[in-house]
């Protein structure tokens, strides 16, 4: 019978014979426990023999060959496909956590990522500031904005100027999140990575509805305006894809499917829509102008959802160095 270990390492045989563009592509579409699951599977294919290729890849034997050996240097593949699949800062993390960190750990708060957002609120509202803020910006970006949501407004507005200026994980706030979370880092693998800062703040808000998210940035005004500048120049949101080049809208374009595209335009300005319909083709325009007026009333928060996916796409298109999110660049010329 085969067991679920088997199915991962078959998973990890035939992720390792894609090839590193094709594999990325795969990761992309995989959860957080999913990619660390499968990452630490590949990382542990050390040797593989011809009868194990022949049993997984069978009909894509000679397409396997290219990539398989004998003896697999799998953790720099790894690295390279997290890295293309999520961008270096994500990748990073989880790089670490599947080739240096020892088994079982991150398990505790990689769960928090399943739990429902309450749950999640109720189990940390009584906790430090800092504590929280150490559990969410190891979560992923759209959960910690839900949970945050759930927090009491003085508490919340706290835990995000604590997420802008978060440095890394200290021992004594390590020893009460393992207390809490059932050791999900162990003093040894605690790392001061580059989770937390301005950027990890605009991220976690970019995940919010509008209304929440002005009301927090309005209260962080007020407790270090500085600093909510610093948060506020780093969040980018939908209306700020009228600045950036048409390059990279056409990117853009190609990873995004068209009903998507469709209801987030269907909340967008008509310069914003012309800046799309222009980096298409003419017949695509017209299709997507006729979907855009037939359509009928959408819920601003169906709009908002649709219109965040596009947003991820273009930061993952630029952690990646595919297109530049900061403008139309210089005026100069040389």
């Amino acid at each position: 019978m085969t067991t679920s270990e088997d199915k991962l390492r078959d998973s990890a045989i035939l992720m390792m014979a894609l090839g590193e563009d094709a594999a990325a592509e795969v990761f992309k579409y995989l959860n957080p426990k999913e990619v660390q699951d499968l990452g630490a599977a590949m990382a542990n294919l050390k040797q593989l023999t011809r009868s194990d290729m022949d049993q997984v890849l069978e009909d894509f034997r000679q397409e396997a060959d290219q990539f398989m050996a004998v003896t697999l240097d799998s953790n720099e593949y790894i690295r390279s496909v997290l890295t293309k699949a999520l961008g270096s800062d994500r990748a990073a993390g989880i790089i670490e956590d599947i080739l240096d960190a020892d088994s079982g750990s991150g398990s505790g708060i990689d769960a928090l990522n399943w739990l429902d957002a309450h749950s999640v609120a109720e189990l940390i509202a009584d906790e430090h500031p800092q504590i929280i803020a150490t559990i969410l910006v190891h979560l992923e970006r759209d959960r910690a904005a839900d949970i945050l949501v759930e927090l009491p407004e003085r508490l919340r507005d706290d835990v995000v100027l604590r997420i802008a200026t978060f440095g890394g994980v200290q021992p004594n706030a390590l020893q009460e999140l393992t207390e809490v979370l059932n050791a999900m880092l162990s003093g040894q693998g605690a790392k001061r990575s580059k989770m937390g800062g301005p950027r990890t703040a605009a991220e976690i808000l970019n995940y919010m509805n509008s209304a929440n998210e002005e009301a927090i940035v309005n209260s962080l005004r007020s407790m270090d305006a500085d600093l909510t500048e610093r948060i506020v120049e780093e969040m980018f949101v939908f209306d700020n894809l009228l600045d950036i080049e048409d390059s990279a809208i056409q990117l853009i374009l190609k990873e995004v499917e068209t009903p998507s595209l469709t209801i987030a335009l269907k909340g967008a300005t008509e310069e914003l829509r012309e800046k799309f319909f222009k980096n298409m083709s003419n017949r695509a325009a017209d299709m997507l102008r006729e979907d855009i007026e037939a359509q009928g009333p959408i819920r601003v928060s169906k709009v908002e959802e649709e219109q965040k996916s596009i947003v991820e796409v273009a930061r993952r298109l630029a952690e990646t160095g595919q297109i530049n999110l900061t403008g139309l660049g210089s005026d100069e010329y040389v």
